[in-house]
């Protein structure tokens, strides 16, 4: 198997790491947040921005581009990347999540997920091999296989039952994948609900199967947040130190840091872009809620701090208004600086790393964020 991640520095006092994440269509240096571009863009943004961001790679999503337009039309005009204007590397999610939360419109059986699309009614079945042939379509980088998350709360016998899906699913998408994927790289996702056993038991299936990076999923989906980070815990020493770990739908910007520190490389959320439209604004002393009367006369930037062009150009009291009278920009805007938030961040976290001070790194953001659950 070609190795596709290579660990730079590593943090003393935490399980930290920077490295480099190599794929068809570039290198990523982690750790590495991914906007989501749910149906191949990332509202409110153009790609030019986004490569002027420094954004390396970003997330689509399998269900939406095979709901629509489908996968034979992107394919048919040169794949995912063309489709989209995006040279840099592409996650595609295999549409497990989406399908989960269809629970009134899904059936689940041994071979797959029968439902309806959220478009227009149609009976659509998604297997493990169907998920894997829309994503060779697409022309992704990573590919990830089909999957079943249980909510929170969840029995054990639900959770126990989702997971054997799940584990067989996997060995027929390695399977499948192993033979139908020629320079797409595949992750296995790890799944379990919140019993520590049970988690531990399907990453030591999952990486027994070999794949070239490993998810963890079903996280962030209503759990205390110490639950989550204590399930991390108890599973990243099973997981091969010298593949990436991709900790899938997290998080807010202490989400982010603290993953690291228990050795993930990977993040994904809509939050940034999601919050920007509904105008919270991430700064480097919290957030902002720009809506609210007392930035209607201020001449402040979001954030002082921030390099931004936003910032540097254009004020609170600006923004407000853009924000109260429906434009189209506000949108475009705020995006533009959650993101270049979101960046940073991830850049200061590499930064702190290699110089060797995560650790006060990450007491400062506990303290400065520890009110933003």
């Amino acid at each position: 198997m070609k190795e596709i991640f290579k660990i730079g520095f590593e943090d003393k006092q935490t399980k930290a790491r920077t490295g480099l994440l190599l794929t068809p269509h570039g290198v990523v240096t982690t750790p590495v947040f991914m906007p989501v571009g749910t149906q191949a863009t990332i509202k409110a943004i153009k790609t030019k921005e986004l490569r002027e961001l420094g954004i390396s790679i970003i997330l689509a999503n399998t269900y939406h581009l095979w709901m629509r337009p489908g996968p034979e039309l992107i394919e048919k005009l040169g794949g995912l990347h063309k489709f989209m204007d995006w040279e840099r590397v592409i996650l595609t999610d295999s549409g497990g999540y989406q399908v989960y939360s269809l629970s009134t419109l899904r059936k689940i059986k041994e071979d797959g997920v029968e439902f309806r699309s959220h478009i227009d009614g149609s009976k659509r079945f998604l297997t493990p091999k169907k998920a894997i042939d829309i994503q060779k379509s697409l022309g992704s980088d990573i590919v990830m296989p089909l999957d079943e998350c249980t909510p929170f709360p969840a029995s054990r016998i639900d959770t126990e039952n989702s997971l054997k899906l799940t584990l067989k699913w996997a060995r027929i998408s390695k399977k499948y994948g192993d033979k139908i994927l020629k320079r797409q790289i595949l992750f296995g996702i790890i799944q379990g609900g919140f019993y520590e056993d049970l988690r531990k038991l399907a990453t030591e299936e999952i990486v027994n199967l070999g794949f070239s990076g490993y998810a963890i999923g079903g996280m962030s989906v209503g759990e205390p947040k110490s639950l989550m980070f204590e399930m991390i815990e108890a599973i990243e020493p099973l997981i091969p130190k010298d593949k990436p770990r991709y900790l899938m739908g997290v998080g807010k910007p202490l989400d982010l840091v603290e993953g690291v520190s228990r050795g993930i490389d990977m993040f994904d959320c809509v939050i940034p872009t999601r919050n920007a439209r509904n105008g919270m604004l991430f700064t480097s002393d919290g957030y902002i809620i720009i809506k609210h009367s007392i930035h209607s006369n201020s001449d402040r930037p979001i954030d002082e701090n921030c390099k931004c062009f936003v910032c540097q150009r254009y004020s609170r009291a600006y923004l407000r208004h853009l924000f109260m009278a429906g434009e189209i920009l506000a949108s475009q805007l705020n995006t533009y600086h959650n993101l270049y938030f979101y960046i940073d961040l991830m850049r200061q976290i590499r930064q702190s790393i290699q110089s060797g001070f995560f650790y006060k790194f990450l007491k400062e953001c506990r303290e400065k964020w520890k009110d933003i659950t």
